[in-house]
């Protein structure tokens, strides 16, 4: 993906990807953190979010919490639209593919991302949409 990159606005999140690149990528030590970079669907501009996420395999699997708000936060329905993404986990950056969770693979994952990020379960009684989970694979890998 090429183009300027545009950070999310929302003040905690751009404060988030800074201290992220200030850390070498360990924002919040003892929790993983990512960056996601995703083309908008509307736009067509690259934007990027700070979130956190647990391992499956291959897989980084993010949650679309929103922080249990009843939408679903923009870089997802971005990747829906445009399922090519660039994540930085780390000092690396690498292109990936992302995708929803099945119902199985939720249901298997949620104990995880639970165990991980805690306040995932007060967001998802604080709605009443179901929070996606979303499998971000590596180009050339499969999930």
């Amino acid at each position: 993906m090429t183009g300027t990159i545009h950070d999310n606005p929302t003040p905690w999140i751009a404060d988030h990807i800074r201290r992220f690149e200030e850390t070498g990528g360990h924002p919040r030590p003892g929790m993983a953190d990512l960056l996601l970079t995703t083309r908008g669907r509307k736009s067509g501009l690259l934007r990027r979010t700070a979130l956190a996420y647990v391992r499956d395999g291959d897989a980084y699997v993010l949650t679309a919490s929103n922080a249990g708000a009843d939408r679903h936060p923009a870089w997802y329905l971005n990747l829906l639209a445009t399922p090519e993404v660039t994540l930085q986990v780390g000092a690396a950056t690498f292109t990936a593919t992302a995708r929803p969770a099945t119902a199985a693979e939720s249901a298997r994952l949620w104990p995880a991302v639970v165990a991980a990020m805690p306040s995932y379960a007060a967001y998802r009684t604080a709605t009443t949409r179901e929070i996606p989970l979303v499998l971000v694979t590596p180009l050339g890998r499969t999930a």
